[in-house]
């Protein structure tokens, strides 16, 4: 039986609604989607979509830490973008955060996110745990 826990760190926002910032179930991390916030302030980074493309990713890799990965773990992101035009400034910025091999990756446009954020990403790393 594969048992969960949920991952938790004062590094990335505290959770806005009924979720866990990430599940950890046997060798699986599911990080719940981020947006946006600044995990002191618990508000909205301004500036512009590349400012808040990065504050996603930071907050991610908070919580990729707090599982015991980094975002090199990650096999899968999605990414969820108000206006699909700041597709480019994503593969730029996401070039910062990953190395190769890059994680799968889906890109989706939706008509708004929480607190109007522009972008909202989340992630599943792989952290098997018997490495012999």
């Amino acid at each position: 039986m594969i048992r969960k826990q949920a991952v938790h760190t004062p590094q990335a926002p505290e959770a806005i609604g009924t979720y866990s910032q990430a599940v950890h179930a046997g060798d699986w991390v599911y990080l719940s989607g981020q947006i946006p916030l600044d995990p002191d302030t618990m508000a909205l980074v301004g500036g512009d979509v590349a400012e808040q493309i990065r504050r996603v990713f930071d907050n991610l890799a908070a919580v990729a830490r707090a599982a015991g990965g980094t975002l090199d773990d990650a096999v899968k992101l999605t990414v969820y973008l108000t206006d699909l035009a700041h597709f480019p400034v994503v593969n730029e910025i996401m070039a910062e955060y990953f190395a190769r091999p890059y994680p799968a990756r889906a890109a989706v446009g939706v008509a708004a996110l929480p607190k109007g954020a522009a972008v909202e990403m989340d992630a599943v790393l792989y952290l098997p745990q018997d490495q012999d």
